[in-house]
């Protein structure tokens, strides 16, 4: 792991290639340094890698003609949204040209009888929902970026919202995807449910551009809530706090958000978002229904949350307060930066069966107790999911070291649980060396997949599998 820039070279692209994607794209092929170095990194901690070309595409038909020039020279493609991954995705381990599916941005169709949308791939959740704010649903997906909607397809995003609406896996209904030869495939229909082949949109989504580049998102919407109630909790301890947690899920009260933030991470939110939370580990809930049905679920909530020292619930109820109270959330990572300026951050995540979360995260937080950077966790502990950040000077190496033993003591842990080493990051680069004990013989057909739909490895190389 190294946190310095790779030296920018020149466009090492054949001279015949480039005449083709000039020819195709024109002013929006760019091969400027700055455009480049742009592509070339996500908001992580891993080594930037610059792209030869960045190609702003506007449509399938562009991304259909550049990726037959490309592959006819055996030249890597790397797709791009909007750059906000966490594990190295859009780096372009062997040159190449990135293909910047932003200006793919349009809502292409609602359809509010059946509940789905039909995107292309640079629309991000934001847009979408704010499109859609008239029509009674929205889109529940929401890591804490303005991703792509085609970026979170492709890693398999999930969010707040996870634990009641599920991830991009279950919200993705059909994908259209230009194939490494050029080819156009619809993964599947519209239909809620099917037995009909392969289940080939389950394989693009979480592939990471590995396997072909998305053109086209349809997916699943839900209604909005007749009435939304979140709050906040504080808990004696960590242990007390995702027990609460496990108690709920257990118990089957549908709650829709449940997000642990511990001490650390509590004291930097209250400073970033101007906040007076006390400084403990918190739980932040939300609940979704009918008045009666939230009225119920709240209740039930902080009787189990009494059971174990939480008290002094904090609510917000109308919308402004709600949005306030969840940007304090979302924006915990830039929170975290903010307590140590010039830092960098690496984080980590991962996901264990819900037995288990209380085991693991607070040996996770015993963990960090002896370290001497500054660290937080928060979980999307409705789901088993959680995250550490370790902030680096990114002039000390000593500093990164410690921050990659953490980072594998983490994944050890949730291994030796039945867990994953990433529960919504994806891989990239940045676990792939952690995929052979995870997966063992699986990682071998992952392979054989990859190999059999991009045989000259130019999607996105280097990223998930190395061939």
């Amino acid at each position: 792991m190294s946190t310095a820039p790779t030296p920018l070279v020149e466009c090492a692209l054949p001279d015949s290639l480039m005449a083709e994607l000039r020819a195709l794209l024109g002013d929006r092929l760019s091969t400027a340094a700055a455009v480049r170095e742009q592509h070339g990194r996500d908001e992580s901690y891993h080594e930037p890698m610059p792209p030869d070309a960045v190609a702003f595409v506007q449509s399938t038909e562009e991304v259909v003609a550049l990726v037959k020039a490309c592959a006819a020279h055996k030249v890597p493609v790397i797709p791009f949204g909007t750059g906000t991954s966490l594990e190295g995705h859009v780096t372009a381990v062997r040159g190449g040209v990135c293909i910047d599916v932003s200006g793919m941005n349009k809502v292409l169709e609602v359809r509010t009888d059946d509940m789905d949308v039909s995107v292309q791939p640079g629309v991000t959740r934001k847009q979408l929902n704010e499109y859609l704010r008239d029509t009674g649903l929205f889109f529940p997906i929401d890591p804490g970026a303005d991703a792509s909607i085609g970026g979170m397809a492709a890693t398999r995003a999930s969010g707040t919202n996870a634990v009641r609406y599920g991830t991009m896996r279950e919200n993705v209904l059909s994908l259209t995807v230009v194939t490494p030869e050029g080819r156009v495939v619809r993964t599947g229909r519209r239909a809620r449910k099917s037995s009909a082949g392969y289940d080939l949109t389950r394989l693009f989504v979480g592939s990471e551009g590995t396997l072909g580049v998305v053109v086209e998102v349809t997916l699943r919407l839900h209604g909005i809530p007749e009435k939304i109630a979140s709050a906040v909790c504080p808990f004696p301890d960590v242990r007390a706090a995702v027990d609460t947690v496990i108690m709920i899920i257990q118990t089957g009260i549908p709650i829709a958000r449940v997000e642990l933030l511990n001490a650390a991470q509590i004291d930097a939110v209250n400073r970033y978002s101007k906040l007076n939370n006390k400084v403990a580990p918190t739980l932040f809930f939300e609940f979704h229904g009918t008045p009666g049905h939230v009225a119920e679920q709240v209740d039930m909530v902080q009787d189990i949350a009494g059971e174990f020292g939480g008290s002094d619930f904090q609510w917000a109820e109308t919308q402004e307060d709600r949005d306030r109270l969840w940007n304090a959330r979302h924006t915990a990572y830039y929170a975290a930066l903010a307590m140590r300026p010039g830092h960098k951050g690496v984080s980590s995540d991962v996901c264990v069966p819900i037995s288990r979360l209380a085991e693991c995260i607070t040996e996770t937080e015993e963990d960090l107790k002896s370290s001497p950077s500054f660290t937080t966790i928060v979980g999307h502990v409705g789901d088993g999911n959680f995250h550490v950040l370790v902030l680096i000077d990114p002039n000390d190496p000593a500093s990164l070291e410690e921050a990659r033993a953490i980072n594998e003591r983490v994944v050890a842990r949730a291994l030796a649980m039945d867990g994953t080493c990433t529960g919504e990051h994806g891989v990239g680069t940045g676990k792939i060396a952690y995929l052979e004990e995870e997966h063992g013989e699986a990682l071998d057909l992952m392979r054989r997949i990859k190999r059999a739909l991009d045989p000259d490895d130019i999607m996105n190389p280097g990223k998930i599998v190395r061939l």
